[in-house]
């Protein structure tokens, strides 16, 4: 199983280094079919060569790799893009042009091997259900990289300093954010139980009572996936009575 590459960087030792991590790569391995300095080789390469995922770099002479990430959508069978940079700002934006990962340099090879297996998924190498890649996800900046968590995974929401706790039932990861701005965009799937926190709909079990070292006595929810509990304030407790009743 290979996956056919191509390489954009305008620096030939990034490329090198590259090149040598993806040959270090298996399960799937991947092939370099051709390399590419800037936009204009790239699309030039891609009129006679077909691949099947495009590793991309953003800061580039001339047409920077968003802009040839927006040209690749246009094409009528679009590689997957995958984005190598050293700048972890642009994240965001370029999963707004579907970008399947996104790598900050210097890649690791198991962020590498990662990337390249969700190339074969979405690529059909490895047979995968086309609807997990449809589904919403929280960009979520990691050294190395940046996550994409599916909202569908999310059990809670609670901001925490300047952060937001991103809890899913294997681990927790940290969000820059206003929790308001996710309530109002989420707002099926998530309900806030308190001033600092959001719980997803689908996950409340229970309410037990609960006494805070802060907030004193009062009532918490319980949640599928973890062991802690969530301290519920008096405003919203009628709500999560109601979401719990109707479970």
């Amino acid at each position: 199983m290979m996956i056919r590459v191509l390489v954009v960087d305008d620096e030939s030792l990034a490329r090198s280094r590259l090149k040598a991590l993806l040959g270090d790569c298996g399960q799937p391995g991947a092939q370099v079919l051709g390399e590419a300095a800037n936009a204009v080789q790239a699309v030039e390469f891609l009129q006679h060569h077909a691949v099947d995922a495009v590793l991309l770099d953003i800061h580039m002479p001339g047409a920077d790799g968003l802009m040839l990430a927006q040209a690749l959508r246009q094409l009528p069978h679009p590689p997957a893009i995958v984005f190598v940079t050293a700048y972890a700002e642009h994240a965001v934006q370029a999963f707004e042009l579907e970008a399947l990962d996104y790598l900050t340099k210097p890649v690791r090879l198991e962020r590498l091997q990662a990337a390249l297996q969700k190339i074969a998924r979405v690529t059909q190498l490895v047979p995968q259900a086309p609807a997990e890649w449809l589904e919403e996800v929280l960009v979520i900046q990691e050294r190395g990289g940046a996550e994409r968590v599916p909202l569908a995974q999310v059990l809670y929401l609670k901001a925490e300093l300047k952060y937001i706790t991103v809890r899913t039932a294997s681990r927790s990861y940290l969000l820059e954010g206003a929790l308001s701005e996710l309530e109002a965009r989420y707002a099926s799937r998530f309900m806030r139980i308190h001033r600092n926190a959001l719980v997803a709909r689908r996950a409340v079990r229970a309410l037990e009572r609960h006494h805070d070292p802060e907030e004193g006595e009062g009532w918490a929810v319980q949640l599928d996936g973890v062991e802690e509990t969530l301290f519920v304030s008096r405003r919203q407790l009628a709500a999560v009575r109601a979401l719990v009743s109707a479970a």
